[in-house]
């Protein structure tokens, strides 16, 4: 069996429609437990082209840090 490439960091970039943890879609996390083999090779497959794309378009959000007092 084909283990999910799941990395536990579960969130959808909007525009590119990719999870950024996995880079899988929406649909194919939702199928994944019920996919062929054939059909998860298939999605593992497309993964690492995927990963460069999202690189190019996805801007992790910052989370504001301790305010600065000028002190």
């Amino acid at each position: 069996m084909v283990d999910s490439p799941c990395i536990g960091v579960c969130r959808i970039d909007p525009r590119a429609g990719l999870c950024v943890g996995c880079t899988r879609t929406t649909g194919e996390i939702a199928l994944w437990r019920d996919a062929t083999e054939a059909q998860r090779a298939r999605i593992l497959a497309e993964l690492p082209s995927r990963r460069a794309r999202l690189s190019s378009v996805w801007v992790p959000s910052k989370t504001p840090g301790p305010k600065q007092t000028g002190r």
